[in-house]
This record gives structure tokens, sequence and C-alpha cells, in this order.
């Protein structure tokens, strides 16, 4: 069950003012819809709201008017100055039905000596039921696989019941050589030049 468990009040007014009116008491304007149901207005308390939205897709287990739902947060408008959450929207969900999420990809590992490892696919989209969405799914990789190499969703390790909705053979990263192992091709060509040179000249 979530984690996230706070109070909700129905709001009746609307718009800027109202929301700014609601903010500066400590409160974050949100909306919830979903299940055929018609939209509502909510306000939830700002620094809890702030707390949960730390976790991708967050379920928050709301008590309004003294019944308790779960919703799945879809989406949040930050204030880019002032960091403030202003407007929240939520999806209710039951809990063992099925949502469709996008979910970080964390790469574990480390890769050959002169190569790293460019991420093509940051996130996944998949489908998981609500209340045991995955934080993140994880990519390990190897020291043994040399540049060029391609991880593909085969290559990512899934909780059980989740279903991602790519195509197996999908790009998720790609390995690389380094600038510096790129470089250090020429460096070394001119090195054995010079040493066949010296050789050469003491010859003579």
């Amino acid at each position: 069950m979530s984690e996230n468990n706070f109070d909700a009040e129905i709001r009746a007014d609307f718009g800027k003012g109202a929301a700014r009116k609601l903010r500066a008491v400590g409160k974050t304007p949100a909306v919830i819809y979903g299940h055929g149901n018609a939209t509502r207005h909510i306000s939830l308390p700002s620094k809890q709201t702030m707390l949960a939205l730390r976790t991708k897709n967050a379920i928050l287990e709301l008590k309004i008017d003294g019944k308790k739902e779960l919703v799945l947060v879809k989406s949040a408008q930050k204030d880019p100055v002032k960091q403030e959450i202003e407007h929240v929207d939520l999806v209710e969900v039951k809990k063992g039905e099925k949502v469709h999420v996008e979910v970080p990809v964390h790469v574990v590992g480390e890769p050959m000596g002169g190569t790293v490892v460019d991420v093509v696919h940051f996130t996944v989209a998949m489908e998981a039921e609500a209340t045991a969405i995955p934080d993140y799914v994880e990519l390990p990789i190897s020291k043994e696989n040399p540049a060029g190499h391609h991880y593909t969703v085969n290559d990512l390790v899934l909780p059980e019941g989740v279903v991602l909705e790519l195509a197996s053979d999908e790009n998720i990263a790609v390995v690389t050589e380094t600038r510096a192992a790129v470089e250090e091709t020429p460096a070394e060509v001119a090195e054995e030049s010079a040493e066949s040179a010296a050789e050469e000249n003491s010859e003579e």
C-alpha cells in the first residue's frame, strides 16, 4: 500500500487567483479524473505533496470526505523560480489495476576500459500493477562487451508482473569508445614511427 497517506479537501474555487490563495496557506491545487467519473478539484497539503513527488509515478492514498482512495500522480507543474508545486494531475486507481507508466532505466556495472555506455532510452514505457510500480528497471552491463555492442530491451531486469511496451530488440544503450581511447591510437602510431626511424638511423 502507498506510504503517502494524507487528507485532501474538495475545493469549489478555481482559477489562478484561487490557486494563489491555496498555495499561500500551504496547500496545492489538484484534480482527480478517471474511471469515467466527473473530474474533481481538490487541495493537497503542500509539504507532503512535495515529498511524495520526489518519487516518479507516486501513488497517494487520500482521505476525502472520510473516504480513502488511491490515486496515481500523472503530472505536476512546478514554478521554475520558487520550485514549488503549482498544480497536480491525479488519476483514480484500484488495487490490482494495471496502469501505463514510464520508469527510469538505471545502469548497473562498469563497461570495458576505454569505453562508455551511451543510454538511448533513459525511461521505458510499461504496464504494471498500480500499487506495485517499480521505481526503476536495471540494465546490467559487462566489462566484456566492446565498443559497438548494443544493449536491448532483452537485457533489462524486470520485476515480476511488469510488461514493457517496447519491442524486445529495441536498443536501450550502446557501448562507445571514449575520446581518450580514440585519440590514443594516432599517438601510438606516431610513437612507433619515431622508434622505427631511430632504429633505421642507428643501423646506418
